[in-house]
């Protein structure tokens, strides 16, 4: 059975990694942008990774730039904006479809495991959000609208 630990995925800075690399821990996949309206939940994102980073938790975050093309830079500019403006210390990924043709095969796990509303696979907007368990298994799906932070009762009951 699938689940994230047979993908891989390009890091920010240019290298391959394993997302076995973090088994054993829950994670929040999330699609992100640093020119959309939802780009202060950056700040939820890292008090989510600050507080629960410590007890196995992390947020990995994949910018995308094909929802109105609000992640239009670089990885050095991606990485530059999310350190100087939101001191981002969770793992950053290199720049991804999340839709169409050019899908990255994670984010096409993810959409048919924990569907969206009405079944629907397709991401909407950035900054949709993907729990998964320790075990490596998406168990949920979070619009762009909801915040980082009303997530933390489904992160601690992953954490136990």
């Amino acid at each position: 059975m699938t689940n994230i630990y047979d993908f891989t995925a390009g890091t920010i800075d240019g290298d391959e990694t394993a997302l076995a690399d973090y088994r054993g821990k829950a994670l929040l996949i999330v699609n992100v942008a640093s020119k959309c309206g939802f780009t202060p939940q950056y700040a939820g994102l890292e008090n989510l990774q600050k507080a629960y980073g410590k007890r196995g938790f992390s947020v990995l975050g994949f910018p995308c730039n094909q929802f109105g093309a609000q992640e239009p830079g670089d990885a050095a500019e991606i990485r530059a904006f999310c350190a100087l403006n939101y001191d981002v210390s969770f793992p950053m990924f290199a720049k991804i479809d999340v839709n169409g043709a050019n899908t990255h095969p994670l984010f096409g796990y993810l959409k048919k495991a924990v569907p969206g509303v009405l079944g629907t696979e397709a991401i909407k907007w950035n900054f949709t959000k993907f729990l998964v368990d320790r075990g490596g298994d998406a168990v949920a799906r979070y619009a762009p609208k909801d915040a980082p932070e009303s997530l933390r009762a489904d992160i601690e009951k992953l954490l136990g």
